[in-house]
């Protein structure tokens, strides 16, 4: 069975540094009919195990440690039985949202998820976060980039533990060296494609 990408939008609270915002985020599920991968749980897990329709999880995969990304993990991991996967040098931010409970697998560069028949390597892509972790499914053309790169250029990096020059590089050395017509699937917003965000990504 040919594995698929769905998605499902799940609005809630972005807080950090004192100051809460409005989203609306991006969840990806990469699978088929019998068993899916999770990429990130914002806010509230009802929708997503909805979405599930009781497949099997094989990972619940968090691209960075944002309360926003991470809020409903906890349940979706006992609604579902699967492992959380989390960068460990984003535990300042899981412990700001989970401060009584742990994820279950350090998520670090090379990391491979096979799922229905594909695989998902990770990519550490600091800078959004220290932790910042990319998801790369060449085999069905996609990246899923969690807040490091959005159509119109990388994420955002004027809050705590995050760093422009550090997005930048990041964003060079490990996505604009995928093939361009590989498309980015983000933690907000519109899907674009590595081409159409050759020029949106400065120098330095």
């Amino acid at each position: 069975m040919t594995p698929r990408i769905d998605k499902v939008v799940v609005s809630g609270v972005f807080s950090l540094d004192g100051q809460d915002f409005d989203v609306d985020n991006n969840v990806w599920l990469v699978g088929d009919d019998d068993e899916v991968l999770v990429i990130d749980a914002p806010h509230d897990a009802a929708p997503i195990v909805e979405a599930i329709g009781g497949r099997r999880v094989t990972a619940i995969v968090l691209t960075h440690g944002h309360n926003d990304h991470v809020t409903a993990a906890p349940a979706l991991r006992e609604a579902t039985g699967a492992p959380i996967w989390f960068n460990e040098q984003d535990r300042m931010l899981w412990d700001m949202t989970h401060p009584d409970t742990a994820p279950d697998h350090d998520l670090t560069a090379g990391t491979s998820f096979p799922v229905a028949g594909t695989t998902l390597t990770a990519l550490h892509t600091p800078g959004h976060s220290p932790g910042s972790t990319c998801l790369h499914a060449p085999d069905l053309g996609t990246v899923f980039t969690g807040d490091t790169l959005f159509c119109g250029g990388p994420g955002a990096t004027g809050r705590s533990f995050s760093d422009h020059p550090t997005i930048v590089r990041s964003i060079r050395a490990q996505l604009l060296s995928l093939h361009g017509d590989t498309v980015v699937r983000t933690g907000h917003g519109d899907d674009t494609t590595i081409a159409a965000e050759l020029g949106n990504v400065p120098a330095q």
